[in-house]
């Protein structure tokens, strides 16, 4: 069953149910969100829009997104656009749509209308529910009478929705969906957290992405639940609806979840009393430091899934209990078929990596207006994902990485995420993402960008040290760099493909002269090896165009300089002058110690010598 019947049925079996809420009142039972619909379809079919025509949607989040979404799917395909885009995001969203109309609602003013008009396409207004009217959902200019009876309903083939990949990497592509499409990820979702009429989610994701309408919204509707539609994530009003609105699940990415459980701490009460009964996340991976403490807060399971725009959303989950959870995986395979195939296309065996692959009924069956994306992304019927990972010997998937993510330093390849997730792991760190940054020789090097933790402060060198201790060396970054927030896409979601263009200004340093003579030794090395005419204190060895091998002879002159065993590690872990230099200092004070010690151990007797070592 589709979407739009499931809305009729249930119109029909529970009239009075509760469909769609807003956090102020805003409020549809299925009766009302049934007739409602179809009015509105009538409306549009009254200027002439037919199943092939595409219609834009420019909606800010809330109850009327929801409802502009279920309204114009069901008269054409949809396209939802993010109401914070600029003008020169409207000129090329619009222009590659083509749209009959563009559709947003009364008394809002956007860029969006200035380019409708430009490319001579029409807008057409809404009124949507407020708190003054929090039953209102209609389409302005139009005879109510007009269309009144129930449309045709649209059927599995006909296309529902248009959405436009990130474009982090390439141009943007548009991904056709479908009703069926859309309604095989749904009913996948309301299967594996066992949904209900009962359930009520709280949707704090953007209704303008595949997480939000799909994740939240349809799978909602298509279990006859209800969802509470917020004005998007909000720290200081998020513990104040979960207590208002008892939702029992919500769905968000890492960051958010992030947030939210930072909020939880601060209100024990509102955790304790919470009807919530699971929490799910989705769109980028969950770091198992999250995860825990989101179990250890809520007490109740953490749902982690798995989901692509071009999979209708969800492709694999993890399980309700008494199912398992694995912390770092993204479950079992959930909705399409998934294998793990080479670069010719050929399934790998379990535990084997390569790249993650879907086909079944939620997947789209291609780009539109784009064949040389198709067959790059189509091989022997799969979808390739762009995914990275490996089941294991129980069937979960775990994901190593975006292929395109992946950083080449020099040879080596790193996957950005495993840095994440040990950073992580370290009580000074609240966020983390590592991302590539340009290099002369290497090609590519690595730098993190961190945002502390409230109650910890920690310095770069010190946090380099720490990853030293759990990563190979050509793991451990170059640059850490201390930020009040991570850039993120409109979804919440961290784009970690063009992060150091992003913080370009985060990642220069002002030159600092050498403050003591390990720091002018170590300056005076850079400066041969890297044929440079200036170095400071503070400048990085391989962001200065260093490499490994570069590396080794810094090294040996130090060594031969300063007559000091120096470890191949220590440019990894101490790629400055000033933290190189102090740790040549602490060295120094080492070997003076055991110079030391050695003296005296030479004064004692041999029945001494014997007593000392008898007690250590």
């Amino acid at each position: 069953m589709l979407i739009h019947q499931q809305v009729r049925e249930f119109g029909k079996q529970t009239p009075e149910a509760t469909a769609v809420m807003g956090v102020n009142g805003e409020h549809f039972t299925y009766a009302r969100l049934d007739d409602t619909i179809n009015k509105v379809i009538g409306g549009l079919r009254s200027r002439g829009v037919t199943a092939e025509d595409r219609l834009a949607m420019v909606f800010p989040e809330g109850p009327g997104a929801a409802l502009a979404f279920l309204s114009l799917s069901g008269a054409g395909s949809c396209a939802p656009l993010n109401p914070n885009y600029q003008r020169r995001d409207f000129e090329f969203y619009l222009d590659d749509l083509s749209p009959k109309a563009v559709v947003l609602p009364e008394g809002i003013d956007l860029p969006v209308i200035a380019v409708a008009e430009d490319l001579g396409i029409p807008v057409w207004r809404v009124r949507i529910p407020s708190p003054e009217e929090p039953h209102a959902f209609q389409l302005l200019g139009h005879d109510p009478a007009v269309g009144e009876s129930p449309p045709e309903l649209p059927s599995p083939e006909t296309l529902a929705m248009i959405l436009h990949t990130s474009g982090t990497t390439s141009r943007p592509k548009m991904v056709p969906l479908t009703h069926g499409n859309l309604a095989a990820s749904a009913d996948n979702i309301v299967r594996f957290l066992e949904l209900n009429a009962k359930d009520r989610a709280l949707n704090v994701m953007p209704l303008f992405h595949i997480h939000g309408i799909v994740g939240c919204l349809l799978s909602s509707i298509f279990a006859g639940g209800s969802i509470v539609c917020a004005p998007g994530f909000q720290n200081t009003e998020f513990m104040r609806w979960i207590s208002d609105h008892k939702p029992t699940w919500y769905s968000a990415v890492p960051t958010i979840h992030q947030a939210a459980v930072e909020q939880a701490k601060l209100a024990p009460a509102t955790v304790a009393a919470s009807s919530l009964r699971l929490i799910r996340s989705s769109s980028a991976a969950l770091p198992p430091a999250i995860f825990h403490d989101l179990e250890r807060v809520w007490q109740i399971p953490v749902i982690e899934s798995y989901g692509m725009t071009e999979a209708s959303h969800q492709m694999a989950s993890n399980q309700m209990p008494p199912g398992q959870r694995k912390p770092g995986s993204v479950g079992v395979p959930a909705g399409p078929e998934i294998a793990i195939l080479d670069k010719a296309g050929n399934p790998m065996p379990e535990g084997e990596t390569g790249e993650v692959s879907i086909r079944g009924a939620s997947v789209t069956s291609g780009y539109l207006n784009n064949p040389k994306a198709n067959s790059e992304a189509f091989t022997k019927g799969w979808f390739r994902t762009g995914d990275e990972g490996r089941f294991d010997e129980d069937g979960f998937l775990f994901l190593t990485g975006r292929l395109k993510e992946m950083i080449n330093r020099g040879g080596e390849n790193i996957a950005p995420k495993e840095i994440d997730e040990v950073l992580l792991e370290h009580p000074a760190v609240a966020q983390a993402v590592a991302f590539a940054i340009p290099h002369p020789t290497l090609g590519e090097d690595l730098a993190v960008a961190v945002v502390s933790s409230r109650d910890h402060g920690e310095n770069e060198s010190k946090l380099r040290a720490y990853l030293a201790e759990k990563l190979a060396d050509f793991k451990v970054p170059s640059r850490i760099i201390f930020v009040e927030s991570i850039p993120k896409g409109p979804t919440g979601k961290i784009q970690r493909i063009g992060l150091h263009e992003r913080l370009k200004e985060e990642l220069n340093t002002d030159f600092e002269a050498p403050k003591t003579e390990e720091e002018r030794q170590v300056v005076a090395a850079f400066m041969e090896i890297l044929g440079l005419e200036q170095v400071g204190r503070h400048d990085n060895f391989f962001y200065l165009g260093g490499d490994s091998l570069k590396g080794q002879r810094v090294l040996a002159r130090l060594r031969e300089n300063l007559q000091i065993e120096i470890s191949p590690a220590m440019l990894f872990r101490f790629p400055d002058p000033a933290t190189f230099g102090a740790e040549i200092e602490r060295l120094r004070q080492d070997e003076a110690k055991l110079d030391a010690l050695a003296e005296d151990l030479k004064e004692l007797s041999a029945e001494e010598l014997e007593a000392l070592l008898r007690d250590c």
